[in-house]
């Protein structure tokens, strides 16, 4: 049976909408297949290949992350070339960006005769002065150039200290160039001499803040050697240097060297310097050396172009005359060779007193002790003379008895052996008539090589001459100068033991105060140049203003007594405080005689926070600031702690009145007018171990 038209109708029409739906989605596909490949075509092309697309329907979505907001929109433009931009849909990210690193804040600070450069970025000074009108402070005269670029960036920590610091270089080096960071600073100079250099090197080392390294290069002139010395030793101890010179560094290399060949041990120096007799100095030298190498035992020494070749006993006689003739044939013409063999001791006699000598012994108090055998009377004064000369009057005792018998040259070898012994601390010297031996202890890294000069000089050549002296840091004037925070303390534990008071009311210092102003002009004199205050306080009692006077006067006639103590003042001030910071209750007389005082404190550097650890502070950067700024005294007093008992009775405010100081000196005609410090080191608490300045008068 046939189907009926209706429903043949709705099966074709069934058939039609199945092939278009089919169409439909082949041709979707197709154009996302197209839209797709179009688009990661385009990105290629375009060098965006990070981006990736995907098509959804006729929508095309962008993924990937982009470097930076510029490449995701040209990676979005790309596409858009190459499709509707409408069918886009934008999922990139872009990744996140590091954060800006600051600047790194650096100042080179260069200085000569011609003045000061400054070049480098820094912080924006805000509202204090600016690092070029800082330096024209400490440097008045000098001509200054400004080539600093400022930010207003905030200073990254520990920069304050390392400017206040170099500001402390450049006020000691005037020809120099320092590089200032927040982490270092780092220091080319020239100095005047050697001793200079040592000093400013350990100094400057002393000074530098915790947390900035340090790079200190400082050279000086080479020093001119008379005479040009060298002395190399081989013994029972070992292969030494007890003096080296050199006239380049190609030569001092080269003795160096030939040292090392013949068994010296350890890191000997060389000082390189002017007065070289010949510049074939490191051949000989070199070639003398090799030779007492081969001798095994002796010593070889230079003064000038004379060459002393002293072999020990124990070198055979044949070896000796090889050796020599050897070393006299390869020598450069203008050196003169002069060698002995030591022959070996005779055993003494029975009843036999030994060869005559002569000896010094220098004790550590610096007591100097002569004791042996000269010539006569005239030349037992003359070494007596000689002695206290090189030692002090009053250090010498002289028990040298007489005996007119002594070999040739006996006076000679005597003095040439005492200037020796002047250049140690303490040690000994034992002269005979075949040698000279100095012994003991010395503050002078360079002293063996000047021992070694002198008695070369002075006992001329082929005589034996033995030299054992030990460095020691301690006796050395610069490894060991006082640092400011130490002087401070130093001043404050004296006038805890012993106070300053003055008469009643006035400024007239009390004679018994004298001793404790000794003991403080000698502290005084080994910190020239640490800047401090001299600061002078009252009890409440009294109208302040009148307090205020008195205290001023007070500290003024410290300063004035310092004066006459001949203690440089030119880093010292003096400022009264009158009773605005008491260290104890002005409501009982205990504490009003701990009020009545006098206090040294330290003066630090602009830019330095006051608020910080005063002690610290005080030990990293002091520096001689000569920019005034408005006075900041400290507002915390330590908490009251109990006083010793009053040595005077309290004073009222008519005691003040009536009381005046036309007695007292007249400091304020020699003194610097009082001048603010910009901080100074806040007095120890209760509980600090720092010495606590004691009372010393209203």
């Amino acid at each position: 049976m046939p189907l009926s038209r209706p429903i043949v109708a709705a099966f074709t029409f069934a058939l039609v909408g199945m092939g278009c739906i089919g169409g439909a989605i082949w041709a979707v596909d197709e154009i996302e297949a197209r839209s797709e490949a179009a688009v990661r075509h385009a990105l290629l092309v375009g060098g965006e290949e990070w981006a990736s697309v995907r098509a959804d329907g006729l929508q095309l979505i962008l993924t990937g992350t982009a470097d930076d907001e510029a490449t995701r929109f040209r990676a979005l433009s790309v596409a858009g070339r190459a499709v509707d931009s409408g069918r886009l849909i934008d999922a990139m990210q872009v990744a996140e960006t590091a954060p800006i690193e600051p600047p790194r804040f650096s100042v080179e600070l260069l200085r000569n005769d011609d003045g000061i450069s400054l070049v480098g970025l820094i912080p924006a000074p805000g509202n204090g002065p600016r690092l070029a009108d800082l330096i024209a402070g400490h440097a008045p005269d000098a001509a200054i150039t400004d080539m600093m670029e400022t930010t207003a960036l905030p200073a990254p920590p520990g920069w304050d200290k390392a400017v206040a610091f170099g500001l402390i270089a450049l006020d000691r080096l005037p020809r120099s160039k320092i590089s200032i960071a927040a982490d270092r600073v780092a220091i080319t100079a020239i100095g005047n001499s050697a001793a200079e250099k040592r000093r400013l090197e350990a100094e400057l080392a002393r000074l530098a803040p915790q947390g900035v390294a340090l790079d200190i290069h400082i050279s000086a002139p080479r020093p001119v050697i008379t005479p040009f010395t060298l002395r190399f030793i081989i013994d029972a101890t070992g292969a030494r240097f007890d003096a080296c010179s050199a006239d380049n560094e190609r030569g001092r290399a080269r003795i160096l060297a030939a040292g090392r060949a013949a068994g010296a041990r350890g890191k000997p120096t060389c000082t390189l310097g002017l007065g070289v007799p010949s510049p074939q100095w490191a051949d000989a030298a070199s070639l003398a050396i090799a030779a007492l190498a081969e001798l095994g035992a002796g010593s070889v020494t230079f003064s000038d172009a004379d060459v002393s070749l002293i072999a020990a006993d124990t070198v055979p006689q044949a070896l000796f005359d090889r050796v020599v003739g050897d070393l006299e044939a390869r020598l450069p013409k203008v050196f003169s060779l002069q060698s002995v063999l030591q022959e070996k001791p005779e055993k003494p006699k029975a009843g036999d007193e030994g060869p005559p000598e002569f000896t010094a012994t220098l004790s550590p108090e610096g007591q100097v002790q002569l004791r042996g055998r000269l010539p006569n009377d005239l030349v037992r004064q003359a070494t007596d003379s000689f002695a206290r000369a090189k030692f002090g009057a009053d250090a010498v005792y002289t028990a040298a008895r007489l005996d007119p018998d002594l070999p040739d040259g006996w006076p000679v070898r005597a003095l040439a052996g005492l200037a020796a012994l002047a250049e140690l601390h303490h040690g000994s010297l034992l002269m005979r008539a075949d040698l000279v031996e100095v012994r003991g202890t010395t503050g002078n890294p360079d002293a063996s090589d000047t021992i070694s000069r002198i008695l070369s000089d002075r006992l001329g050549s082929g005589q034996v001459f033995k030299i054992n002296v030990a460095y020691d840091e301690r006796f050395d004037p610069f490894a060991n100068l006082p640092t400011p925070q130490g002087c401070v303390e130093s001043v404050n534990d004296i006038l805890t033991k012993n106070k300053v008071n003055f008469d009643p009311g006035s400024a007239n210092i009390e004679a018994a105060a004298g001793t404790t102003l000794n003991k403080i002009a000698d502290v005084l004199r080994t910190c020239p140049d640490v800047k401090m205050e001299i600061g002078g306080h009252t009890d409440s009692q009294g109208r302040r203003e009148m307090n205020q006077q008195l205290s001023q006067r007070r500290a003024e006639a410290v300063l004035g007594a310092l004066l006459d103590r001949r203690v440089p003042i030119g880093n010292l001030t003096a400022r009264g405080y009158g009773p605005d910071q008491p260290i104890a209750d002005n409501g009982t007389e205990a504490g009003r005689e701990a009020n009545r005082r006098i206090e040294v404190r330290l003066i630090l550097p602009e830019g330095v926070d006051p608020a910080e650890d005063a002690g610290e502070v005080a030990a990293e950067a002091p520096t001689e600031a000569t920019t005034e700024a408005p006075a900041q005294e400290a507002t915390q007093a330590p908490a009251a702690q109990p006083a010793p008992p009053p040595a005077q009775t309290g004073e009222t405010e008519a005691d003040a009145e009536t009381g005046g100081d036309a007695d007292a000196p007249d400091a304020a005609a020699t003194a610097a007018p009082p001048q603010a410090p910009d901080a100074m080191v806040k007095a120890p608490g209760p509980d600090d171990p720092r010495p606590r300045p004691r009372p010393t008068g209203r």
